[in-house]
């Protein structure tokens, strides 16, 4: 399959996906459920911005699959030309400090890019990513992805990786939005219920003084992106060390809701958000 799509002209590649997310948005039943339930919850009633969501979630998410493919293909120099930054001296001021950074982001526009993107801005970046049921699989993205200069930590006994990255003043990205365990999480309030968090980065940042950075990318051609950094997060160092974590992992559910409601279409809609919680929603 992907000897003959590399064939293609890239144009021609991206209509492919983007057809096959048609063919997806006009199948799939199940997840035009869970779309509509997640919708209700963030208090999105507005009926053409529910449609764009919808139809935009599959879209997005063939799009992932899209650039998983260029970035076999994809020269640094010319990707980074199609990337606009936003909000930059955060980063900038961070690391004259010489802290290191802990960047935190969501299933939120094309997460695949993002990576290379951030190498724009940070000379070393390292990637927490979960596993592939399919080994095949995880060893075909695992390798386009390190291809782009980007360093991979399987998260799985990533402990040992992640302190080696962070003592060494170098970033480190996360995927923090999706739904957890009740024991990997500790419950947050997002869009006025609650849902369970990854408290990782807290922690973490909180044992090497590490500053935590909420990162997001969007675009509207599919073409070129902006990355948008937000205002950091400093974990505070109170004998309460729980009251710590808590406030700075809600800092960063809330951070991730506020881009939400400012452009809620490009947000993996058909994710069981908040199904630990609240499993009744989704029956």
């Amino acid at each position: 399959m992907e000897f003959f799509l590399l064939l293609l002209p890239q144009s021609k590649r991206k209509n492919f996906f983007f057809f096959l997310a048609k063919v997806a948005f006009y199948l799939d039943k199940k997840h035009k459920n869970v779309i509509n339930t997640n919708l209700d919850i963030a208090g999105i009633t507005d009926l053409k911005v529910r449609n764009e969501c919808m139809s935009y979630c599959y879209k997005n998410l063939l799009l992932n699959f899209f650039q998983t493919l260029d970035n076999k293909l994809v020269k640094k120099d010319e990707a980074f030309k199609k990337i606009t930054t936003k909000n930059q001296d955060i980063v900038d001021v961070i690391t004259k400090e010489n802290r290191p950074i802990i960047f935190v982001t969501a299933h939120y526009g094309n997460w695949e890019f993002i990576g290379m993107a951030l190498m724009k801005c940070v000379p070393k970046l390292s990637i927490v990513y979960k596993k592939l049921n399919d080994e095949h699989f995880d060893k075909y993205l695992h390798d386009i992805r390190v291809s782009t200069g980007v360093k991979m930590i399987e998260k799985r006994g990533a402990l040992r990786g992640v302190t080696k990255v962070l003592k060494n003043g170098e970033s480190l990205g996360l995927l923090i939005d999706q739904n957890t365990s009740i024991r990997d999480g500790i419950v947050v309030d997002f869009f006025s219920k609650t849902a369970r968090a990854s408290a990782t980065a807290a922690q973490i940042a909180r044992k090497y003084d590490a500053v935590i950075v909420p990162v997001f990318i969007t675009t509207e051609d599919e073409d070129e992106y902006v990355v948008n950094f937000k205002e950091p997060i400093i974990v505070d160092k109170t004998e309460n060390i729980e009251a710590d974590i808590l406030k700075a992992t809600q800092a960063q559910a809330t951070a991730i809701q506020m881009q939400i409601k400012e452009q809620p279409k490009f947000w993996f809609w058909c994710h069981k958000r908040w199904k630990t919680e609240h499993p009744e929603l989704y029956k």
